[in-house]
């Protein structure tokens, strides 16, 4: 495939103002289109912008992966899958497409279908850092293999930055299923889990379940045989798939709630505990979406008893949005931080005020 029209290699300048900040120990705030700038902890230092480092650099629909700089937006990257009759299988948030490939995997998230495809971790192949003793290093590759020690083009998925400067990814992509079904089922909360043990029993290829206002949102994908079964079991108002687009934008009604916005991350077999505010149950109850004025202490606690942890999506809310880590985890989060950026100019501080 040829490269996108409006690619442009700008490698040599980002590389050129990592070296200035360590030269000068000034810290750097990276960023993209900025559209997840309320998620974690405000950064003063330089701004570093990505976004004219661009272009998708290679993509080979018979192979499934798909190579692109940091800087490229989720629109152009989707639009040349779509065009193959491919997608990105973890569903990652587009903000009206603006968010870019770098952004995506330095903030990790992933959205309905990641319970039954996987994460965004899980779909990185390798990448290109700008590391922080200012060295252009590839880690990973473009094929799924086993890695001896630290796979850092992995670990560098949800660590917003505060490792290194992703400049180019790469990443496995997946055929778009061949047929799907979106219906509506009215149904209490409670029942959600029992049901979904019971249809995953039966086989049903069920690639999103998400709860709100009283109705279970399903979406069901596979081949058009398996669909029709699913159909017939399912019954249900059948909807045209923009539940699930306004879901993984965050632009449905919920989201609109003027209270905080809490993330509860549970264990999947977590009971679904009443919880003090309005609920969006995703991933088929394990993502707990929170709008609520309870206090941090008390969402923390309540994330806490269900083997999760919280994270706060509104800015200027919590101290510390993302949980609190034990003291060993935190320790390994440090030496990590200082073997990869042993200056601490990356988004110092943007997970955790000791990072």
């Amino acid at each position: 495939m040829g490269r996108d029209f409006e690619a442009a290699d700008h490698s040599a300048a980002l590389i050129e103002q990592v070296q200035e900040a360590i030269a000068a120990r000034t810290t750097l705030r990276i960023r993209g289109a900025d559209t997840k700038a309320a998620l974690g902890r405000p950064i003063e230092g330089r701004t570093l912008d990505t976004r004219a480092h661009r272009g998708i650099v290679s993509y080979d629909p018979t192979e499934l992966v798909v190579t692109a700089r940091a800087g490229t937006t989720l629109a152009q990257l989707e639009a040349a899958l779509d065009a193959a009759g491919q997608m990105l299988p973890c569903e990652p948030p587009a903000y009206g497409g603006q968010a870019t490939v770098g952004g995506m995997v330095a903030a990790g998230l992933s959205g309905a279908r990641r319970p039954w495809a996987g994460a965004v971790r899980d779909f990185v192949l390798g990448c290109r850092v700008v590391t922080g003793h200012g060295k252009h290093l590839r880690f990973g590759g473009e094929v799924m293999k086993n890695v001896a020690g630290y796979d850092v083009s992995r670990l560098l998925a949800g660590s917003f930055g505060s490792l290194g400067l992703i400049t180019e990814v790469s990443l496995k992509v997946l055929p778009k299923p061949r047929a799907a079904l979106d219906t509506a089922l009215e149904m209490p909360a409670q029942d959600m889990p029992c049901k979904l043990r019971q249809w995953r029993d039966a086989g049903l290829p069920i690639t999103g379940a998400c709860h709100v206002d009283g109705i279970l949102h399903l979406r069901l994908e596979g081949g058009e045989g398996s669909i029709r079964t699913a159909q017939a079991v399912l019954g249900g108002e059948r909807g045209d798939g923009a539940f699930w687009v306004a879901l993984r934008e965050a632009t449905l009604p919920f989201f609109n709630d003027r209270r905080a916005l809490w993330r509860i991350s549970a264990a999947l077999s977590a009971p679904l505990a009443p919880l003090p505010g309005q609920a969006l149950l995703d991933w088929g109850g394990a993502q707990r979406w929170l709008k609520t004025d309870a206090s941090v202490e008390t969402v923390r606690e309540i994330a806490e008893r269900l083997d999760g942890h919280a994270t706060c999506f509104t800015a200027g809310v919590a101290d510390e949005p993302f949980h609190p880590l034990p003291d060993g985890l935190l320790r390994i989060h440090r030496q990590l931080k200082a073997q990869l950026d042993p200056h601490g100019i990356f988004n110092p501080g943007r997970l955790y005020a000791a990072i």
